[in-house]
């Protein structure tokens, strides 16, 4: 299966990152899961017993973009009528015209996660731990993508597989050392 066409846009006037490790933890995961796939029991996408595998994603270009705090409320008001912050907003595509989706992460929610006790962190101080930043941002990618595969996070028994799901995705990109480096300047 030839690997999915992924649209990044950094819309994040601090943040720098590599456009090609950042898709290729995309196609890692499209190929890990179209081999293996991960599904929630109650996902409607969800495979049926006889069927082989097929990637856990819809297929199609995928889009990612970055974005400040103040630009991922305005999509969260704007869509699903909710203006508070949020750290990933996932929107589903139309396969049937070549899209899979959408996944608008805010590099500031990761930052402020990493100092939920200090909220003046500047970003100088969040680039020296870029290790945990990058996790961070690429968790939130990893979130959005297991959107798109049908996981949910509402209801608490689908947060916990959620959970699951994002805690093995991110064990196979870092046995992979698949893990992308951002970082605010």
């Amino acid at each position: 299966m030839p690997a999915r066409e992924i649209a990044i846009a950094n819309r994040h006037p601090r943040l720098r990152l590599d456009r090609r490790a950042v898709a290729h933890v995309i196609h890692s995961l499209d190929a890990y899961f179209s081999e293996t796939p991960l599904r929630s029991p109650d996902s409607p996408r969800r495979l049926p017993e006889s069927a082989s595998p097929l990637p856990a994603v819809p297929a199609g270009e995928l889009s990612l973009v970055f974005l400040t705090d103040a630009a991922l409320a305005q999509l969260h008001a704007d869509f699903l009528d909710d203006p508070k912050t949020t750290d990933v907003i996932t929107f589903e595509g139309a396969p049937a015209l070549g899209t899979a989706g959408e996944i608008c992460v805010s590099a500031d929610a990761a930052r402020r996660h990493l100092a939920p006790k200090n909220p003046a962190l500047s970003p100088q101080t969040s680039a020296l731990n870029s290790a945990a930043f990058s996790t961070e941002l690429t968790l939130y990618l990893v979130h959005g993508w297991l959107h798109l595969a049908g996981y949910d996070d509402l209801v608490p028994a689908q947060k916990r597989l959620m959970r699951r799901a994002e805690n093995r995705a991110l064990k196979i990109l870092r046995a992979h050392e698949c893990l992308p480096s951002f970082r605010l300047i």
